[in-house]
């Protein structure tokens, strides 16, 4: 896979892991950005693969989500 591809994989996969966290603790999407004190629509950007997230950005999440930064990265760099 091209570096470009790649790139646009792990944005999905990452997003994808960060949905399926924030869905499995019954928080939506509203909530969950008002709870880390980010913008819904950057949020949603974020699930689908459309944004480079910040890394700043991901430290909300994490610790929204009670987990470790770490815990977001396992996996996304392999094929679906």
């Amino acid at each position: 896979m091209d570096t470009e591809g790649n790139t646009a994989a792990i944005r999905r996969n990452l997003g994808l892991r960060i949905r399926d966290l924030r869905e499995g603790q019954g928080l939506s999407q509203y909530k969950f950005s008002a709870m880390v004190g980010i913008e819904r629509t950057y949020l949603i950007d974020v699930e689908k693969g459309r944004r480079n997230v910040a890394i700043d950005n991901l430290i909300k999440i994490s610790q929204g989500l009670g987990i470790e930064l770490s815990y977001l990265f396992k996996d996304v760099d392999r094929p679906a």
